[in-house]
C-alpha cells in the first residue's frame, strides 16, 4: 500500500497545516476539496499561511474522488452537511483521517462510508485564521497523531501513511492508544477552550486565577467520568498540560477566537456532545450544561438577537 495522492477537506485554521506540509512533497498529488464559490475563491486567492501565499490545486468531490487519502478538517457545524462531499470523494481504498475536534467525528463520518475507511487520528496545533491568513509556528505544533483502535502493531495503513508524511515537515506519531488520545486532548479542548470564551481571557488565567482553574478542571472531570463511562480511561493524563503548556499566556483558543469574530462556535462538539453523552449514561454534566447555553447565548448576542434598541 503505498499513498501517492492525497485531498483535504476544510482548507481553515487546521486544514492549512496540510496545505503547507503537502506543498514540501510534490511527489504526492494534493489537492483541496471545493465547489462553487469557493473553488472559485480558492483558485483566485489562494490562502495566505505564515506570511506566504499557496495555490493548492483544487478539485470538486467528483474530481477528487478515489484518493488515497483523505483529511477532513471541517469546522464541526459543517460535518453533516459536507457529508455528500464526502462520500463523494471516497473511492475503493480511501483511508479517511478526521482531525476535526470532538470525539464522534469518526462515528459520523464511518455510518456514511463505512467505518473500514477510517483511520482514527487527531491533530495537536494551536493556529489561527484572520481572514484568509492563517499563522503557526511549526517548530511548536505538536503535530498528527494517528493509530488503529484495538491493536498496538504498525498495520500496513498506518505504515503508508508514515511514509505520506516523511520528508514533509509536518510531526506526525503513530499511537498504540489512538482512542485515549483523543478523548484526552477533547478533555482538553474542552477544559481549556470554554471556561476562557465565557471570561475572555487569555491561557494564563489558568496558571494565575484559581477560579479560572477550578472552572476548567470541574470540566475535565466531567469528560472523564463520560469516557470511564465508554470504557476509555483518562484519568492518568497528568495536569503538566497546565503549567508547561507551550501556547503564551495571552493565547485564545478557537471557540473565544470564533466569538470574537462573531462567528458560531463548536460548543455542540464541546459542551453539546458531553451533555448528550451524559444524559445516555446518567451521568450529571451540570458544568457542561451551564457552558453550553452560556455559549449558544453569547452567539445569540453576537448575531443581534439582543439588540433591543
Amino acid at each position: 500500500m503505498k499513498i501517492r495522492s492525497a485531498a483535504l477537506f476544510g482548507a481553515g485554521a487546521v486544514g492549512s497545516y496540510f496545505i503547507w506540509g503537502f506543498h514540501q512533497k510534490p511527489e504526492i498529488d494534493f489537492c483541496v476539496i471545493a465547489s462553487g464559490g469557493r473553488k472559485e475563491r480558492l483558485e483566485k486567492e489562494g490562502i495566505i499561511i505564515n506570511g506566504q501565499r499557496y495555490f493548492p490545486k483544487v478539485r470538486t468531490p467528483k474530481e477528487a474522488c478515489g484518493a488515497d487519502l483523505l483529511i477532513v478538517a471541517v469546522k464541526y457545524q459543517g460535518l453533516l452537511s459536507g457529508l455528500d462531499d464526502i462520500a463523494g470523494a471516497v473511492g475503493e481504498n480511501t483511508i479517511i483521517m478526521s482531525v476535526m475536534n470532538g470525539v464522534d467525528s469518526e462515528e459520523i463520518i464511518g455510518e456514511r462510508v463505512g467505518m473500514e475507511h477510517v483511520l482514527p487520528a487527531l491533530i495537536k496545533i494551536a493556529s489561527r485564521r484572520v481572514g484568509n491568513t492563517v499563522t503557526f509556528d511549526p517548530e511548536k505544533v505538536w503535530g498528527i497523531v494517528y493509530g488503529e483502535s484495538g491493536t498496538k502493531e504498525k498495520t500496513e495503513r498506518m505504515l503508508a501513511v508514515e511514509e505520506a508524511f516523511a520528508n514533509t515537515g509536518m510531526h506526525a506519531y503513530m499511537s498504540g492508544r489512538i482512542l485515549e488520545e483523543i478523548w484526552e486532548k477533547f478533555a482538553f479542548n474542552v477544559s481549556f477552550n470554554l471556561p476562557q470564551a465565557i471570561i475572555k481571557c487569555g491561557i494564563g488565567a489558568y496558571n494565575d486565577s484559581v477560579h479560572a482553574n477550578w472552572l476548567r478542571m470541574r470540566l475535565r472531570e466531567e469528560v472523564a467520568a463520560v469516557a470511564a463511562a465508554r470504557g476509555i480511561d483518562i484519568t492518568e493524563l497528568s495536569d503538566l498540560e497546565r503549567t508547561k503548556h507551550p501556547s503564551p499566556p495571552a493565547a485564545r483558543y478557537s471557540t473565544l477566537q470564533d466569538l470574537d469574530a462573531k462567528r458560531h462556535t463548536e460548543i455542540d462538539m464541546f459542551a453539546g456532545a458531553i451533555v448528550r453523552m451524559g444524559e445516555e449514561r446518567g451521568i450529571p454534566t451540570p458544568y457542561s450544561a451551564f457552558a453550553l447555553h452560556t455559549i449558544k447565548a453569547m452567539e445569540e448576542r453576537n448575531d443581534g438577537k439582543f439588540d433591543y434598541r
